[in-house]
């Protein structure tokens, strides 16, 4: 192990270093994926000065092994199947589909919770940095990816603190530029990265949204 992350808040500050060239651009959104990479992309809002939002997806986690992802879903009717994982541990179409419908209506919970009303921000036409906390398989990542390119984004830029070479190599062809701190070819655990890596709640999500709202994030 290379470097280990104090928290979320402080990975999120190192990626701002390495994305400075986008600071103060009115093109330019950054998207976070709850609940992790908000306080990750909080810091890079902040650095930069631009608004920050919410990309919602959910991972689909294996039953009795949550934290492995056999897929993700994104809103819009986006699925992405892992299939190495699916052939690995021979999971049958109905369990997938159990889980499906299990984590649309989590995705339905959190749309209310974190947007309620609010307008989708734009999409079309602009540079969007997607962040997480970490990436393991990549299948949730990628279900973002997947919703955004829907709404023709001019591109897009994946930053995380973490993720294995083999998973950067494959968003490499997908986005414009994935810009990842640690490439671990044994990754293990995305918590092991963190010497905190408590779970982050809904409330703090809610509120980080909020300090970011209609307000410059200048220092």
């Amino acid at each position: 192990m290379n470097t280990r992350f104090h928290d979320r808040p402080e990975a999120g500050q190192q990626l701002a270093t390495r994305l400075t060239e986008f600071k103060n651009r009115k093109d330019v959104l950054v998207l976070a994926l709850p609940r992790g990479g908000v306080p990750v992309a909080f810091e890079i809002a902040k650095k930069l000065n631009l608004p920050l939002d919410v990309c919602l997806v959910r991972k689909l986690g294996v039953p009795d092994r949550r934290e492995l992802a056999m897929g993700a879903i994104a809103s819009g009717g986006v699925r992405i199947i892992n299939y190495n994982v699916v052939n690995w541990l021979n999971l049958s179409p109905s369990i997938i589909e159990k889980v499906t419908q299990e984590e649309k209506l989590e995705l339905a919970r959190r749309e209310l919770v974190y947007r309620g009303d609010k307008p989708w921000p734009t999409i079309t036409h602009q540079t969007i940095i997607l962040v997480d906390d970490g990436i393991a398989t990549g299948s949730t990542i990628k279900a973002a990816i997947a919703i955004l390119k829907q709404q023709h984004p001019q591109k897009i830029i994946v930053a995380v603190p973490v993720a294995p070479p083999s998973v950067c190599r494959q968003l490499e062809l997908e986005v414009a530029q994935v810009v990842c701190l640690e490439k671990p070819d044994n990754l293990n655990s995305i918590s092991l990265w963190y010497d905190d890596f408590s779970q982050t709640s809904d409330q703090e999500v809610c509120n980080l949204l909020a300090l970011t709202s209609g307000v410059s994030l200048a220092n």
